[in-house]
């Protein structure tokens, strides 16, 4: 292939890329904030401790980071035709398997970063008469920012390699063209330019969220 042909192609793969992590990514971030929330709310020591709620999140959390992506998006193919209306492959689809493991993925970082928080300043809202509501979004929200942030960003670097791993059944983007033409077809230039494309976006991915976390650790 001419590079006039490859660069069309990849063009087309980056913005179907670009879709399905976006997508994706949008959804781990506030079912996984959302469970990582209840998560540290009704653990034990938390503000509304409800063990058999706990555990049952937790369960159903670790199940879902137990599989490797590339079962999961087999295991899941019912669910996913239910949802798109009858088809399992292509761009639209593979959002399904995306968002159902990076949602889990996501909701133990954020978890993470909501116990990294000093309970000191937990116990003094709490001593001056803050409600349960005001403790999460202005004190547990607020002070695990840039962790959550983080965290988010290394999401959005795994859902980068799950699209990538989607190719592999038809899920479109970057991994499709890698294995369409520059596996089945030995076309070495397009392997070489999806290697080089992933690499550039895992990067500049990292890169943003390192500086947008440090912006909010400093405020």
């Amino acid at each position: 292939m001419t590079w006039s042909e490859i660069w069309p192609l990849l063009q087309e793969a980056s913005v179907a890329t670009a879709i399905m992590v976006g997508v994706s990514g949008l959804f781990a971030a506030v079912f996984g904030l959302l469970f990582g929330v209840l998560l540290v709310l009704t653990d034990r020591d938390g503000l509304f401790p409800l063990p058999i709620l706990n555990k049952l999140l937790g369960g159903v959390v670790n199940v879902g980071r137990s599989l490797p992506f590339i079962i999961l998006m087999i295991a899941i193919v019912p669910f996913t035709k239910l949802v798109t209306g009858g088809s399992s492959i292509g761009t639209e689809a593979m959002i399904v398997p995306l968002a159902v493991g990076a949602v889990p993925f996501y909701a133990r970082l954020v978890e993470t970063a909501l116990r990294e928080v000093d309970p000191g300043v937990v116990a003094a809202a709490r001593a001056m008469g803050a409600s349960g509501r005001e403790i999460v979004w202005k004190v547990l929200l607020r002070e695990a920012r840039p962790g959550l942030l983080a965290g988010l960003t290394v999401t959005v670097i795994a859902l980068v390699g799950y699209s990538a791993m989607a190719g592999t059944i038809g899920g479109g983007g970057l991994g499709d063209v890698a294995v369409q033409y520059g596996y089945e077809r030995f076309e070495t230039k397009v392997m070489i330019s999806t290697v080089v494309l992933l690499v550039v976006v895992v990067q500049l991915i990292q890169m943003l969220g390192d500086w947008a976390a440090r912006r909010l650790s400093h405020k």
